[in-house]
């Protein structure tokens, strides 16, 4: 961008007032072609409860305490400026209409829907957008990524009327990177804010934001709005009603059908499958094998008071599995590295501990996300046999008294894994007891929550269980790139690099050209994975979850991008589904006399791998 374009464009962001000259050579797009995924028969109404295991220590999206509780209705899931379409994965009209690309492969043009409205009524305009940058790299909200992100990733935001502006990435990258990273925006209702006898540092934005704001309820652009807060004991979110905003745009016609939406605080998983079996919540989560297979085998079940649904999705899954820690004593050594790949029966657990149901993630690096991935690899199979090859290379010829392998030097070949959920252990400990038959000692090392993940970013693992979430574009420098090696916090989680890696990542970061682009996604890919330093883990494609039969959805409920079916705290969903008041009278009724229904277990394996 030249140095005359560019000076117009900033006296706007500052001051507010005078506009930017908008391009007129822009190739304008838009895409209303794609197809619709909910039902022409869904109604509107009723109140969906469902629960959540702990009262949020705040309802703001950003600041301390923000990334947890209610983040996905205030904003990860509201709408984009624009989306990508959950089945075909084009890019379609969200907040914005239409979108323009220009000519210094940094900037993107948006074209708002000018029927766009925050919940409280005022109409959404480029303001919002140049507010929320501000919003952002304000020291006040006491969010120093977010500060960080919107500082050296989001270069700048262009007013040139009410509904036209433009976002400035501050690096280059290609059309799809743009879309991804400047498309993803979503804007801040200026006019909530706005407080200037409380705004003594002058960044428009309230000094004691993080206190004032810890549970006030902000407009958003949302169908649903934070409408009661019970402090401790629930939640409830209201629709905006029938006449919202996002229904002037196709892609939102019949979704987010239910008026209501009420999270009540139990703390108690078992507890809170029991409030369901009685009828006071509407849906409750199967993921976990014995909750499927075992827990639901109940009379509701049995009586078809209450169904279960089983649907696939294709959604990203990041890099995971067992990561090891090439800076520790022994993991620098590839054959010991290729030998613990052979001697973690993953394949094995999945089948005993799981029944099945999970799947073996064949790409370490992780899956879904297109031809950016390498595609014709598998994931190693449980070969002891083979991996005492390997340990023998590596120095460790004999065995000790107790069945684990040793060097000349007298190391034992043992190393932690590291983990941060309970109900993990009898999967790592069943890896424990397979490895043994390499001479491999597993030890493990129950790290609680949080604090699991500063560990491994602290560097202190040996072995790391855990996955990452990934984009549409795979990133690779944080992970990968010798700059991050052996340094504290980044995601280099293996301490991995080499300069042949540096090099293709470096051109992956540059590249413009997608097909040049996603061959070195694969480049690296392969690079990696013959270094050994991940072994692939298990993914769950899918969702599973009980609900009771006034619970209704389309013929065809899920999508590549379905994670759920219902909403949860941590997500609203698609909002495909709908509460059909007449069936659960009629439902209610039938408990009352007696009457049963066929037991129902709908399975939608559209998308399974």
């Amino acid at each position: 961008m030249n140095k005359l374009f560019l000076a117009p464009m900033l006296s706007a962001l500052s001051f507010g007032v005078m506009s930017a000259t908008l391009p007129k050579d822009l190739n304008w797009q838009t895409n209303w072609d794609e197809p619709l995924f909910a039902s022409e028969d869904a109604k509107f109404g009723g109140t969906y409860r469902t629960y959540v295991n702990s009262f949020p220590q705040t309802l703001r999206s950003v600041g301390p305490d923000a990334n947890s509780g209610f983040r996905g209705w205030f904003a990860d899931d509201v709408p984009n400026l624009v989306s990508l379409h959950p089945d075909t994965l084009e890019w379609i009209p969200d907040l914005a209409n239409e979108w323009a690309f220009g000519s210094d492969n940094k900037t993107v043009y948006f074209k708002l829907n000018p029927k766009a409205q925050w919940s409280d009524g005022k109409p959404v305009t480029a303001d919002d957008f140049v507010f929320m940058l501000k919003f952002y790299r304000s020291k006040d909200i006491v969010a120093p990524w977010y500060n960080d992100y919107y500082t050296k990733v989001i270069g700048d935001v262009v007013k040139y009327d009410d509904h036209t502006l433009a976002f400035i990435s501050a690096t280059e990258k290609n059309q799809e990177d743009l879309l991804y990273t400047l498309g993803s925006l979503t804007p801040r209702p200026a006019h909530f804010y706005a407080n200037p006898s409380k705004d003594e540092n002058g960044d428009g934005i309230d000094d004691n934001f993080v206190r004032k704001y810890n549970f006030k309820s902000e407009p958003t652009t949302f169908a649903y709005y934070l409408d009661k807060v019970k402090k401790g004991k629930s939640v409830t979110f209201k629709h905006v009603g029938e006449d919202w905003w996002g229904y002037s745009n196709s892609y939102y016609k019949n979704r987010y059908n239910v008026e209501k939406v009420r999270f009540t605080v139990i703390r108690d998983a078992d507890i809170a499958m029991k409030h369901f079996e009685k009828g006071k919540l509407d849906s409750f989560g199967l993921i976990m094998p014995t909750l499927w297979h075992d827990k639901s085998q109940s009379a509701p079940y049995q009586k078809g008071y209450i169904n279960k649904f089983w649907g696939y999705n294709q959604y990203p899954e990041g890099a995971g599995g067992l990561w090891l820690n090439t800076a520790k004593p022994m993991l620098g050594d590839i054959n010991v590295r290729k030998g613990i790949t052979l001697a973690s029966d993953f394949d094995g657990m999945i089948e005993k501990l799981t029944r099945g149901d999970y799947v073996r993630k064949p790409n370490p690096l992780g899956v879904g996300r297109g031809e950016y991935d390498l595609t014709d690899v598998e994931a190693p199979t449980f070969e002891p046999e083979k991996a005492v090859e390997y340990f023998v290379k590596a120095g460790f010829g004999k065995v000790g008294e107790d069945g684990i392998r040793i060097n000349d030097k007298g190391q034992r070949l043992s190393f932690a894994i590291t983990y941060s959920f309970p109900t993990h252990t009898p999967r790592m400990s069943y890896l424990k007891e397979q490895a043994k038959l390499a001479g491999l000692e597993y030890t493990l090392n129950l790290v609680d929550g949080s604090s699991a993940f500063k560990y491994i970013l602290n560097k202190k693992h040996e072995v790391a269980f855990l996955t990452m979430g990934t984009a549409e574009v795979p990133a690779y420098w944080e992970y990968f790139h010798s700059f991050n090696a052996n340094k504290p916090q980044p995601n280099n989680h293996t301490n991995y690099s080499s300069p042949e890696l540096d090099e293709l990542i470096m051109a992956f970061k540059g590249e413009f050209d997608l097909d040049k682009k996603r061959a070195l996604s694969r480049q690296i890919q392969s690079k990696v994975i013959d270094a050994s330093v991940i072994v692939p883990g298990y993914m769950v494609p899918y969702t599973r979850e009980g609900h009771w039969r006034w619970m209704q959805y389309p013929e065809s409920p899920m999508t590549k991008r379905s994670a759920s079916l219902f909403p949860s705290s941590f997500s609203p969903g698609l909002g495909v589904f709908w509460l059909d008041e007449d069936m659960k009278k009629a439902t209610q009724k039938a408990m009352k006399s007696g009457k049963t229904f066929d037991p129902v277990i709908a399975v939608d394996d559209r998308y399974k791998l």
